[in-house]
């Protein structure tokens, strides 16, 4: 039987869109041999918690590990506590542990990858000193290391606030990796997802900045497992993993460009650490397993009808693409209501989740029609769309 739901349209009408039916996307027996494949997950807020913006985070835990247990299971490594997560936009510091605490358990229990970030979110906003940034960060260095989970090297407001030129950088930089006790990951995050690490690695030029960037990679490349590089620049991507030293991999943050990113040009690819990936977790794993298999039509096949919904949901002002992905896991029953920390599921509007509901469908990611559908209906009523 046919499942619909009445859609507005952007002029203002409404049309019956009939729901395709779900495909049963296989799960791996293990994680992918090709390439390393993180996705970056977000939280589920407790709707029953005061989430307003600057607030506590109060979080859903057994939807949050449960969401996080999804992913695992179609052989994607997580990436705890990131942006995806929030951090800097409602997720503080004291839940951020609990956090990587919780997921890294699970992980341990489940033999499954787990990488969470360290930053500096947990200082006073406007740091005096690079000092000051350098011990920031080792407190949540130490903290995460002392989970189990693989350290990411997440990028600093204060450090960008602080630092006056590439010199600066690599005095923080050159200090932490001197310390860690097992190989991390490097993040470069751009403005378009947070407009306060404009010039990062000391130079608002492209190039500089690369150059400044590979520098601290090449002398310290003993601790440096990977780069994750979220500039949405597909070409500087391609031109930066070539110049990487042997061993140190790129894992794409491109979530506009990441199905070529991560096929390849037959010499280098880059590895995956995607927030996309929370939403098209399904899609992702049986590319994947197609790309193992020799199989790149079965890989584009699975990966290229995700783009125009990963574009869609980064798209400007992209820092609230996460508002997408906890609309999409609640239509797809992995929690029990669309909230977010800090009330973030106001930053996307009608029109935008209405698309997103599309998009998902249309590949095929809404595995029960009938739960999307009502999900889908209720949402749009509570919003003043009368069907």
């Amino acid at each position: 039987m046919t499942v619909t739901v009445r859609l507005p349209r952007p002029d203002g009408t409404a049309e019956e869109y009939s729901l395709r039916e779900p495909v049963d996307w296989p799960r791996p027996a293990s994680p992918p041999r090709c390439r390393i494949a993180f996705a970056a997950a977000h939280v589920v807020a407790d709707a029953r918690g005061e989430n307003l913006p600057g607030a506590p985070a109060m979080i859903d835990w057994e939807s949050t590990l449960a969401f996080r247990r999804h992913l695992w299971s179609y052989g994607l490594g997580l990436a705890e506590a990131m942006d995806t997560a929030q951090r800097g936009m409602g997720l503080d510091w004291a839940s951020t542990q609990e956090l990587v605490r919780r997921s890294a358990t699970e992980a341990k229990t489940l033999g499954v990858r787990i990488a969470a970030g360290a930053g500096t979110d947990h200082a006073d906003p406007h740091l005096r000193c690079l000092s000051d940034v350098a011990v920031a960060y080792e407190e949540q260095v130490e903290m995460i290391d002392g989970t189990g989970a693989q350290v990411i090297l997440m990028a600093s407001r204060q450090l960008a606030e602080v630092a006056r030129d590439a010199d600066d950088y690599r005095l923080v930089y050159d200090r932490l990796l001197s310390q860690v006790r097992r190989p991390v990951i490097l993040h470069w995050l751009g403005p378009m997802f947070d407009p306060a690490l404009a010039g990062y690695w000391g130079s608002p030029d492209l190039d500089e900045a690369t150059d400044a960037f590979l520098a601290l990679i090449v002398d310290h490349a003993a601790v440096v497992d990977g780069v994750k590089v979220s500039l949405l620049d597909a070409d500087h991507e391609v031109r930066l993993r070539t110049r990487l030293p042997e061993g140190v991999r790129l894992y794409t943050g491109d979530d506009y460009n990441y199905p070529h990113l991560i096929k390849g040009d037959g010499r280098r690819a880059s590895d995956a650490l995607l927030g996309v990936f929370a939403a098209i977790a399904p899609a992702a794993s049986a590319a994947l397993q197609a790309l193992d298999r020799g199989d790149l039509a079965g890989y584009d096949a699975a990966m290229g009808p995700t783009v125009p919904l990963g574009r869609h949901l980064f798209g400007a002002p992209t820092r609230y693409y996460k508002t997408g992905i906890a609309f999409l896991t609640w239509l797809g029953g992995h929690q029990p209501g669309f909230s977010m920390l800090g009330g973030l599921q106001s930053a996307r509007s009608v029109p935008h989740l209405v698309e997103a509901f599309r998009l998902a469908d249309e590949i095929g990611l809404l595995a029960d029609p009938d739960l999307a559908a009502h999900r889908m209906q209720t949402f749009l009523e509570v919003a003043g769309f009368a069907p």
